[in-house]
């Protein structure tokens, strides 16, 4: 695979990488795709740099790289099995910072119930999420995840009101 030549290329493969290490569970990859404070130091009057920021479905807001980082950690610990398939992706870059918004198709799977082997249930879950890079001297870091879930209509309703 040759190497992205756009900005909006090497947005989309740092976009993938998150992704990706959220699947394999590694938590080293996944710590380093994000901002750490000396990535933006100069740019902060007061030295400390950009204050990284996560918002899972359901979660209230968290701040700064420990509590971000901590979430994901906890996440990868309490999940078996995760998988997005990304639709709707859309990469919009303005100077050193990029916006990606899209569609999280999620299908993820607990622990193994204590008398088994096999993995727990599998569910399926629809998200949008909005990621903010920051350009570094590293290449494009994820300054922050917002996602939320997407409310479907159920098709219990649409039987209840089918004549019959």
């Amino acid at each position: 695979m040759s190497a992205p030549r756009t900005d909006v290329e090497q947005v989309e493969r740092a976009n993938t990488a998150f992704y990706e290490a959220m699947e394999r569970g590694d938590f080293e990859l996944l710590s380093a795709l994000w901002l750490a404070p000396l990535d933006t130091a100069d740019d902060d009057i007061e030295g400390e740099g950009a204050v990284i920021s996560c918002v899972h479905p359901g979660w209230p807001v968290l701040n700064g790289r420990g509590e971000v980082l901590r979430s994901y950690a906890l996440i990868m610990a309490n999940t078996e099995y995760i998988q997005f398939f990304l639709t709707d992706v859309h990469v919009s870059v303005a100077g050193d910072t990029a916006l990606v918004t899209c569609t999280e198709n999620i299908l993820s799977g607990g622990p193994a119930p204590d008398d088994s082997d096999e993995l727990g249930p599998l569910v399926g879950q629809l998200v949008v999420a909005t990621n903010v890079f920051r350009r570094t001297a590293d290449g494009w870091k994820l300054w922050t995840h917002h996602a939320s879930p997407v409310l479907t209509e159920s098709g219990e309703d649409e039987d209840e009101e089918t004549p019959g």
